[in-house]
């Protein structure tokens, strides 16, 4: 008798969303991986609803990819301008 296949769990848009940012963060697209980040943040707000409890447990790979996209803009940023909103995608 078959056993059928496991159902493929998929991952999550947030989840999705943010792997992309990090690759932006890796490729130095800093710009990019700031709209990537606003949009991780729109997805894990949709995702956790109402429920405040999983939007706590979540939220910290949230963070660290703030704290990261901080770092490297800090890091890049000797006139002290990184602050600023990032320019128009062209």
């Amino acid at each position: 008798m078959a056993v059928a296949p496991a159902p493929r769990r998929s991952r999550r848009l947030a989840d999705k969303l943010l792997l992309a940012f990090h690759h932006a963060c890796d490729q130095n697209e800093l710009s990019l991986a700031w709209r990537l980040l606003a949009l991780v943040e729109v997805a894990h707000e949709r995702a956790a609803g109402s429920d405040l409890g999983e939007r706590r447990r979540n939220i910290g790979p949230l963070v660290a990819a703030h704290e990261r996209l901080w770092a490297l803009r800090h890091a890049s940023d000797p006139a002290g301008e990184a602050g600023k909103q990032p320019p128009p995608l062209p």
